[in-house]
């Protein structure tokens, strides 16, 4: 829920003895030499550039930096920082930093204001430079039309803000965390609480604008459907800079039902556990039930509880009665269920616990520098776990003290896409596992044994999960799985995480990124490769 919205995760250990970037001299030509093009290619002078291109030198240098770091780990003083941040306010803008910083070999990294779970859009051990999109956040609703306009630096509170503005019968099928940045959420496939019912939020792309390699603003027609494609769960920052997208909107109807019931483990939540996996992915597709699992310790006893969290499109009798035969384990009663609007839903979902009181206005606060220390990791479903392996999880779990479980249940709509309709292949999986754990201390330490903690649950879960490739979902970036230093072996190191992350989708995207970048200049630790230069 809301915890686990609010921060973004890791990185090399490396990087935390890493250099911060230097003031002398050459960091200040490079500063120079960039401000004069952008000033040339703007039409715009200098004095008034330095609102949008920030040096270290420059005061509000370090509140734009953490303005969007969502976790505590990339917050340090050791921390490696950009040469220079441009916060663009204008696709010209864009451009001009595209075009600019291609000269000066530099490192380019994209953030879009989200999360960012292991740093890739604000980190580097190479030289950077930073394009920060969060001005960029026009969102304009076309109810008449059923589509949205969504600029890549809006957030998803911004965007369901905005349509309930205008409506109370649309939605859109989206994250659940109101501080998630539209231009990652989006280029990286997308999903929320009615997947099962709308699918991703990619299935309902119409347009979408793009800086290229060129500089060029290239609309879906422009760049083609291959690139389009591309940019539809493959992730925008390997082909160019996502300025935004047009969206088809779903119908939502005006009363939905929300609840939340836990079991632990004396209480049947082996049982419940265990069940859910034939239910979740299977049952009506208007129903969303995310099972959390979290050790705990109750009663001076360590033990493990589930949660089912969930959304019904629909009204409370109808859901329970649907789960009192499908799923009576969970022994869901009407009291249990709250009945409201979509948008007050999104307010309930992040974690806003009176969300039919609370102002609406909520989702456009952005808790800017606000963070605390996290880490994800990601695993797929493709047949369910047996019983004696819920129990053994539990165990394991106890065992290890503090990281949990997110379970996401596909099937409905998600089921009937093809595989290969978007870059994201995962269409036909039970369920997806998010391992989650986070802490508030700053300690070298600590934040070994929590990371060591995710790294072992993943390894015991490796018999029950996806396999050739082990299945990963590229938004909750995991750097263990894989990264590229874009060197000789570029292709090979990009095909480690690529299967993983994309499938038999990777061949059609690295086949896209030689066409659209040859060179390379948009990259990342996890970015698609080009293919290998024949010698």
């Amino acid at each position: 829920m809301r915890r686990s919205c609010v921060f973004s995760v890791v990185f090399f250990l490396l990087f935390l003895s890493l250099p911060l970037p230097s003031l002398s001299q050459p960091s200040h030509s490079v500063y120079n030499s960039f401000l004069k093009c952008f000033s040339k290619r703007t039409k715009t002078p200098q004095p008034q550039i330095a609102k949008n291109v920030f040096s270290p030198t420059n005061p509000a240098y370090s509140s734009v930096l953490r303005a969007y770091i969502r976790n505590a780990r990339f917050n340090t003083s050791s921390t490696p920082k950009p040469t220079i941040i441009v916060t663009p306010r204008s696709y010209s803008h864009v451009s001009a930093a595209v075009l600019c910083s291609k000269p000066l070999n530099f490192v380019f990294k994209i953030r879009s204001g989200g999360h960012d779970y292991d740093g890739l859009s604000y980190i580097s051990d190479k030289p950077f430079f930073v394009l920060d999109m969060s001005n960029i956040r026009d969102v304009s609703v076309d109810v008449a039309d059923n589509s949205a306009w969504i600029s890549a630096g809006a957030t998803l509170g911004e965007v369901y803000y905005k349509i309930w503005e205008k409506s109370k019968v649309h939605g859109f099928p989206a994250g659940v965390c109101p501080t998630v940045g539209v231009g990652g959420h989006l280029s990286g496939g997308g999903y929320g609480n009615m997947l099962r019912k709308f699918g991703l939020s990619v299935d309902h792309l119409i347009d979408a604008k793009i800086v290229d390699v060129k500089g060029r603003v290239l609309d879906r027609k422009a760049m083609g459907e291959d690139l389009f494609w591309a940019i539809s769960g493959g992730g925008g920052g390997s082909f160019g800079v996502v300025l935004g997208y047009k969206v088809k909107l779903v119908p939502v109807p005006p009363v939905v039902t929300v609840f939340r019931v836990e079991q632990y483990m004396a209480g049947g939540a082996v049982d419940m556990v265990h069940k859910w996996q034939f239910v979740g992915p299977k049952t009506d597709r208007n129903l969303f039930m995310r099972m959390l699992i979290q050790p705990v310790t109750r009663n001076k006893v360590k033990t493990v509880r589930a949660t089912v969290v969930a959304l019904f499109l629909g009204k409370a009798d109808d859901v329970v009665s649907l789960l009192s035969k499908e799923l009576p384990e969970l022994a869901l009663k009407k009291e249990n269920c709250t009945e409201m609007t979509w948008f007050q839903s999104a307010l309930w979902w992040d974690n806003r616990v009176n969300a039919t009181q609370t102002d609406p206005k909520v989702f456009l606060d952005r808790n800017l520098d606000s963070s605390s220390f996290g880490k994800r990791k990601s695993d797929y479903v493709a047949t369910e776990i047996p019983r004696n392996g819920i129990e053994s999880l539990f165990k394991k779990m106890i065992e290890l003290g503090k990281i949990g479980l997110v379970f996401n249940p596909y099937g409905g709509k998600m089921a009937e896409i093809a595989e290969d309709a978007t870059p994201f292949p995962h269409r036909n999986m039970l369920y997806k596992i998010q391992y989650s754990v986070n802490w508030k201390e700053s300690s070298p330490e600590i934040e070994k044994g929590y990371l060591n903690e995710a790294k072992e649950l993943h390894s015991f879960m490796t018999r029950f999960v996806s396999k050739s490739p082990r299945s990963a979902y590229l938004n909750y970036r995991d750097v263990d799985i894989g990264v590229n230093d874009h060197g000789r072996n570029s292709y090979k190191e990009g095909e480690v995480y690529g299967r993983m992350y994309f499938g038999k989708n990777f061949d059609r995207l690295v086949k896209i990124k030689t066409k659209v970048d040859p060179r390379n200049f948009f990259r990342n630790e996890q970015s698609i490769p080009t293919l290998p230069r024949k010698s």
